[in-house]
């Protein structure tokens, strides 16, 4: 069929093909006006290409089309750009149809076609605007007069970004790096496809149109498509490998010794099309296999040096954020590994960065009381991405074996509770910590300090009513008691605070039924005791309580001491608390051992007292925590890993008993052969008893027969610690921790706290920061910051020693120990307490109220304070 024949694009398709084959055999030696007339036919050619080009990749635009080689058809799959290119050139050898609604398209330089040969690079400048040129003519587009086809790939490399930045600089114009980075970051697929490891990269289709076309040629661009294939394939089997970190961190250094006013507005945009790309594509790929091209493009932007300032802070993370809300759990699982390994230098940056926004957003928005700050998206999804760097952090971090956390403490059938953790609700498992198969209890020592991921503006503003309603509703509202380790140990305090006094006041509602119905009740958990029995009359009418209804402990407590007038707003309790430690932990029990050089105690092994006393002693503990009591105990950590379920191991003899650690350490670090002849030891130890004694203990049969060596050496540190720390101990340990669980076993506690803010929370803080306390110090009576006796009283505060100042708080607060948080969450309230007088200081321990005379001078208020700090116990507070 003659071209005649065809009307339409279908016939410029064949007489083209013709025409452009014939003229490929003619003699080298033809005139000027067939050369004319051959460059036409090659541009006419070139021009018919680059529409079969555009029809594969872009499409026709009409939805109802229905031809198969369009991309508006639906029937044809996606191409690269490569691909794309060498289907165009066999659509074009077979005189396919085109679409007669092909939109007349402007030249892309970057999707179109590359030449094998050494092209032009130079920039050629008509009008105001500047392109690329080789020797390809497109179209009639006056502004685009050539057409640069040397660099069409869609992915980027550290070379390949050198190369484009050379090339700007020495032109002075950076168009090809906007247009490049425009299109890698703003598409998953082409920055998932970038700074990889490999160098498996997809290979560069090209076509040198300066040549005629012949079938030849043809059939080898053919052959280049079919090599493209595969290599996209082979890329995509190796897509497990990550990206290669440090390529990508030295990229971006060069990247960013340019002005970043050249290219941030480019990268921004294409960062915040790349997050909705995610934000489409992620919830319908939970199913698929393979998303290793989502964690190579989450660690190829979270490098971005820029990412914590500017308009990166403000558009680019916060949509990168968003997006990440949809990660599958098995990427947050790689992420956090990758962190934590190659990336492991990146995790402060990225922190940082986060808190950033985090604390951006908390500054400027403006919350009320139908929006709060767990109802603001970008922070709740920076927080959720913080998650996968908290347990990053963990595993960059000294883990031990989880095997520690795997004992399950039961009591016997006979007790009337099953288990010591009762009716203990189970805190919520995290998935992300289930798949990588860690705990916060695994890590030794973290990475970065647990305490840079808190945010404290955040936890200032969040409202933990209101947060701690989102954690009981059943809705899936987000709460930061998911996610503590943002928020302070005083916030967190705070979360606990509101389950304790939600449970107090359920249990006084159910009271008051009761006692409606004619049955006894209490609404308060009371316990009345005398001074000097204290212990005895605590643990007869405790241990009652714990048989007969051991959710009373769950009430509020009120604490009356016998022939003594008084109500107790929290003071009465506060001495309650201190007097039975002071008693529990006198050398005279002998139920607990000083450590002398750590200043902690610890269980006694051969105590001969009752399980029942280191129940109380669990209770008492359990009931400071539920009431907000400090209390003045020196345990050393490992007693709070253990009552979070991690048994104790060689690494917490550090605090607990320095000495011994260090010889165990020597030990360890030996390694030269004669280790048995130096150290003499065998895997019998040896223990003082509570009268003196020496005893023996075997840490394996026959263990005086064993003798330690290189080989076994680290199986004996491990028993030696094991046995310390928990087999001497376990009866003890065991009643301690049932009264400790009949309290605090259907709260938070174990969600909220790790060991160390539980010993804070316990004991309180260490920093003595009596500026703060002044800061904080309200004033009635007629008492101001002005007065003078004021000005006189912190004067002489600040001059005191350490252990002066405990005894004031001691006498204005019932306990001589700093609250979580700090001495400025004390509010500590002066008022006046009539004019010049001998009068001793008084105080309101319940409110934290100091009543202090105008005295005439300073000296006599130094010496009234002294005497009644010092001899306050028992007189002065009420």
């Amino acid at each position: 069929m003659s071209a005649s024949d065809q009307p339409g694009d279908q016939d410029d398709a064949s007489r083209i093909n013709q025409e452009a084959s014939s003229s490929s055999n003619t003699d080298n030696e033809t005139s000027p006006s067939d050369n004319k007339e051959d460059e036409m036919k090659r541009a006419a050619a070139r021009k018919l290409i680059e529409r079969y080009f555009y029809q594969l990749t872009d499409g026709c635009g009409n939805p109802a089309c229905n031809n198969k080689y369009c991309a508006s058809s639906g029937q044809l799959k996606p191409l690269t750009p490569d691909e794309a290119a060498a289907q165009a050139i066999q659509l074009f050898s077979q005189e396919a149809s085109l679409c007669e609604r092909h939109p007349n398209k402007i030249a892309r330089t970057h999707k179109m076609l590359s030449s094998d040969s050494d092209s032009d690079n130079s920039l050629t400048r008509k009008g105001d605007v500047q392109m690329p040129t080789n020797d390809v003519i497109l179209g009639e587009n006056p502004n685009y007069v050539k057409l640069n086809t040397t660099n069409s790939t869609t992915f980027l490399t550290e070379q390949m970004l050198y190369d484009i930045i050379d090339d700007c600089e020495s032109t002075e114009c950076y168009l090809s790096l906007i247009r490049k980075i425009g299109e890698v970051f703003s598409s998953i697929e082409n920055l998932s496809r970038s700074f990889l490891q490999t160098d498996k990269s997809p290979t560069e289709t090209t076509l040198d149109a300066s040549k005629g076309l012949k079938k030849e040629e043809v059939r080898s661009l053919e052959g280049e498509k079919d090599k493209d294939e595969d290599s996209s394939a082979e890329t995509s089997e190796n897509a497990v490998l990550p990206v290669d970190l440090p390529s990508v961190r030295r990229a971006y250094a060069a990247l960013f010794k340019l002005k970043t006013s050249i290219f941030e507005h480019s990268l921004v945009n294409a960062l915040v099309t790349l997050a909705g790309n995610l934000q489409m594509e992620l919830p319908t790929r939970k199913e698929r296999g393979n998303q290793d091209d989502v964690v190579n493009v989450l660690l190829i932007v979270f490098e971005i040096p820029a990412l914590g300032s500017g308009d990166f802070l403000e558009t680019a993370l916060p949509a990168i954020c968003r997006a990440s809300e949809w990660l599958p759990v098995e990427v947050q699982a790689k992420l956090a590994r990758i962190w934590s390994g190659p990336g492991r230098s990146s995790l402060r940056n990225i922190l940082e960065n986060l808190q950033q926004l985090v604390t951006l957003r908390v500054i400027v928005t403006q919350f009320h009381r139908d929006f709060y700050v767990q109802d603001e998206n970008v922070i709740t999804s920076a927080t959720k991405l913080m998650k996968i760097l908290f347990y990053a952090n963990m595993l960059a971090g000294v883990l031990e074996s989880p095997d520690l956390r795997n004992e399950e403490l039961t009591v016997s059938m006979d007790d009337s509770y099953l288990a010591i953790k009762l009716n203990k609700t189970t805190p919520p498992i995290d998935p992300l910590a289930t798949e990588l198969g860690v705990h916060v209890l695994d890590c030794r020592k973290p990475y970065l300090p647990f305490s840079e991921f808190y945010n404290e503006p955040l936890s200032d503003g969040v409202e933990m009513d209101r947060d701690f309603a989102n954690y009981k509703s059943e809705l899936g509202k987000f709460s930061f008691m998911h996610y503590p380790f943002i928020l302070t140990p005083a916030t967190k305090m705070m979360g606990l605070y509101f389950d304790n006094r939600i449970r107090m006041y359920s249990e006084r509602r159910i009271s008051i039924l009761q006692s409606v119905t004619g049955q006894p009740s209490n609404p308060y958990l009371r316990l009345k005791v005398r001074r000097d029995h204290i212990i005895d009359d605590a643990l007869v009418e405790l241990e009652m309580i714990s048989m007969e209804n051991p959710n009373d402990l769950k009430k509020q407590l009120v604490v009356e001491f016998e022939g003594e007038q008084g109500i107790d707003e929290g003071g009465v309790s506060k001495e309650f608390f201190q007097l039975v430690i002071e008693e529990i932990f006198n050398p005279d029990y002998a139920m607990f051992t000083n450590q002398s050089e750590a200043g902690t105690v610890w269980f006694n092994p051969t105590s001969f007292e009752s399980d029942a006393q280191f129940t109380l002693i669990g209770i008492v503990l359990g009931l400071a925590i539920y009431n907000n009591v400090i209390l003045a105990v020196n345990f050393p950590m490992v007693l709070y890993r253990k009552l979070l379920g991690k048994r104790g191991s060689f690494e917490d003899l550090q605090d607990w008993n320095p000495t011994l650690y260090n010889s165990l350490k020597q030990l360890l670090e030996y390694n030269e052969p004669d280790v048995e002849e130096v150290f003499m030891q065998t895997f019998r130890i040896s223990y003082q008893d509570v009268f003196g004694s020496i005893i023996n203990y075997d840490l394996k049969e026959n263990g005086d027969e064993i003798t330690v060596t290189q080989e076994n050496k680290y199986e004996f540190v491990d028993l030696y610690a094991d046995f310390l720390l928990n087999k001497s101990v376990e009866k003890q340990f065991r009643a301690f921790y049932k009264g400790f669980q009949m309290v605090v076993d259907e709260s938070p506690l174990e969600l909220l706290f790790r060991p160390e803010e539980i010993e804070v929370l316990i004991c309180g803080s260490k920093n003595f920061d009596f500026d703060e306390l002044e800061s904080s110090t309200e004033y009635d009576g007629g008492y101001t910051t002005e007065s003078q006796i004021i000005k006189d009283f912190w004067s002489t505060v600040h001059a005191l020693s350490l252990e002066d100042k405990r005894k004031l708080l001691q006498f204005t607060t019932g306990s001589d120990r700093v609250p979580i948080g700090g001495l400025s969450r004390l509010k500590l309230v002066i008022a006046r307490n009539g004019p010049d007088s001998d009068r001793l200081p008084t105080a309101h321990t319940c409110f934290n109220v100091l009543l202090l005379p105008e005295y005439s001078s300073k000296d006599k208020l130094k010496d009234r304070l002294i005497k009644a700090i010092s001899y306050s116990k028992g007189f002065g507070m009420l």
